[in-house]
């Protein structure tokens, strides 16, 4: 049992013998730096309850766990109980963990899994840095929701159909000559992407053409040439033509073999993928149970509506008067769709940005209204976009920062920084490689993942490869450093227990890496992964605190040198672990 676990164990059981009272919940924090304590009880949620003052309750519980041993001593400071923890409980905790490869991750896994959507492109265009903010909190996520104790399924559903797809495609058939990705040696969703950046170009020069012969620049918008046709593509599309179709195919999959090598690169995957060609008809079922059942009505041309005022929303419709879907309707029987394909799915998570806040909060109600059960479990990981210091990025115009790009960016950037410390030499050149790519791709993670998901980001390629501060680069070196005192270390060797007077450095380091399965379940309930980065960052600045103060491998006392060592093992192991729920690889050597 962690030490934070026990005491909270010891806390409650207090309440029990001393109150007859089991408390839904005990408040622990650490101790503040000006007061003797490791761990504190906040009294005052009990006070109401007890009818007793802030100082009485916290005596009582004080004098309790000081009598059973759980607690050394206490001390009270307002309505706060300040616990020491004797060094029998650190060492106990630390002889329990010190071997464990997988320390913090949860070993039961429970019945129930949760559906995460990420990534989510489009097919007409490659992933740019607002899709790479998107499919690193929902990697992230997903290995937090799993270390959790959580089942997970990756999944996401492309946007393959609508006229922004046929834009490329007439841009294509247009001014292609046939080309393709191995032909032009382009990766395919550069290749499409470029094709659509194409249209825009010359859909703006014919609206041009257009307003200079009289046209007014409305009319020239919607009756340009070139957008005529994408439209008309479109519905041959929807009837199902032969020839539309297959150009659809095609360009689809050169662009799905792009998205594919931009997933590994970027070391993200899915178990499951769904496609708005197949949902984009999927709901209307329901729509016709939500109309028999009063949770939808419809006008008097013939289209279909739910009305939320009630409920402090809108009217929102569902079905268009000709009796086509909407967004929405798709988005009802996609999760639908997705409980039946995985039954033990119980809740689901989409990560979308923040644009999209008032259509989940009203997707989610629909289906509550049409009786989902599982409804009360689904959640918007809404994020905030990502801004670059030369300014929002347009797709259309082809100013996005793509993905493919950055990433090369970041790992050259890693490069350049780590030549000039010059500390690889002896090392082959696809060691190196792996090095830079590991440094570049975990700066760019970790930079984007320690931020609240809710807040925008003002993304800076080269702040975020910096050896000092906040930032992966520091933590890997600080997890090469404890590499390189570990190096020729035989485990065998060293102490099954050590029972021995801790050092202030040691009781602290021990107690951060006591906290890295609550801050797990933290990450997971709250989800947001920036609580994982911030708490591996505190975890690597206590090391540093701990390696500078007191000597491990020159240690003069055999038992010391061998229990830090067994410490930084564990830290090691720790930050390892912490900076795999954010993607993020270890190196040995920086």
């Amino acid at each position: 049992m962690y030490i934070q676990e026990f005491i909270e164990k010891s806390i409650k059981s207090s309440f029990d013998k001393i109150f007859q009272m089991n408390p839904k919940t005990i408040e622990l924090q650490q101790t503040k730096k000006e007061f003797e304590g490791d761990i504190t009880l906040v009294v005052f949620p009990y006070v109401k309850e007890l009818k007793m003052s802030p100082k009485e309750i916290a005596e009582k519980i004080g004098d309790y766990l000081v009598e059973t041993n759980s607690i050394v001593s206490y001390n009270v400071v307002s309505g706060f109980l300040n616990l020491s923890i004797s060094d029998d409980h650190y060492l106990h905790f630390f002889n329990s963990v010190k071997d464990n490869s997988e320390y913090g991750y949860s070993n039961t896994i429970s019945n129930d899994a949760v559906m995460v959507e990420y990534s989510s492109p489009n097919t007409n265009k490659p992933l740019h840095l607002g899709h790479i903010r998107n499919n690193l909190l929902g990697y992230s996520m997903s290995e937090i929701y799993k270390a959790s104790g959580t089942k997970v399924y990756k999944t996401q559903i492309i946007n393959d159909r609508g006229i922004h797809i046929c834009k490329s495609m007439i841009a294509w058939l247009e001014y292609g000559n046939s080309e393709t990705p191995t032909s032009t040696n382009t990766k395919g969703d550069k290749f499409v992407g470029d094709y659509y950046i194409k249209f825009d170009k010359e859909y703006k020069i014919q609206i041009e053409e257009l307003v200079k012969n009289g046209c007014s620049e409305e009319d020239a918008k919607q009756n340009a040439p070139i957008l005529l046709r994408a439209k008309e593509m479109l519905i041959k599309w929807e009837s199902g033509d032969r020839a539309v179709v297959e150009l659809w195919k095609k360009m689809n999959s050169w662009v799905y073999e792009g998205f594919e090598e931009t997933y590994k690169n970027l070391g993200v995957d899915f178990d499951s993928y769904y496609y708005e060609s197949d949902t984009y008809l999927l709901g209307k079922e329901f729509i016709s149970t939500g109309l028999k059942s009063g949770v939808f009505y419809k006008k008097d041309d013939g289209s279909v509506w739910c009305d939320l005022t009630d409920d402090g929303l809108d009217e929102k419709i569902v079905l268009r008067a000709d009796g086509t879907a909407v967004y929405m309707t798709q988005d009802i029987g996609t999760a639908v769709q997705r409980v039946k394909d995985y039954p033990d799915v119980n809740s689901m998570v989409y990560t979308v940005g923040n644009e999209q806040d008032y259509h989940f909060k009203v997707l989610f109600l629909i289906l509550k209204k049409l009786g989902f059960s599982w409804s009360e479990n689904l959640f918007h990981l809404s994020y905030g976009m990502v801004d670059l210091p030369s300014g929002k990025m347009k797709s259309r115009e082809g100013t996005v920062v793509d993905a493919d790009d950055l990433m090369i960016e970041m790992t050259n950037t890693a490069k350049e920084i780590s030549q000039n410390l010059g500390k690889l030499e002896g090392l082959s050149d696809d060691e190196k490689n792996n090095i830079y790519k590991t440094v570049g791709l975990g700066a760019l993670k970790y930079y984007i993942l320690k931020v609240d998901p809710k807040k925008r980001i003002l993304f800076d390629p080269k702040e975020s490869v910096d050896f000092q501060g906040n930032t992966a680069s520091f933590i890997q070196y600080s997890y090469a450093r404890i590499q390189s005192v570990l190096n020729g270390i035989n485990f065998e060797l060293s102490k099954d227990k050590y029972d021995r007077k801790l050092e202030e450095k040691e009781k602290e380091l021990i107690k951060q890496i006591d906290l890295f399965p609550s801050v797990i379940r933290g990450a997971a309930s709250s989800h947001n992964p920036g609580l994982v980065a911030n708490y591996v960052y505190d975890l690597v600045k206590s090391f540093n605190s701990f390696y500078q103060s007191l000597p491990i491998l020159k240690s003069a006392f055999e038992d010391k040198k061998t229990f830090r060592i067994e410490l930084s093992k564990l830290v090691g192991i720790t930050i390892k672990n912490a900076l795999s729920l954010l993607g993020i690889g270890v190196v040995d050597r920086m």
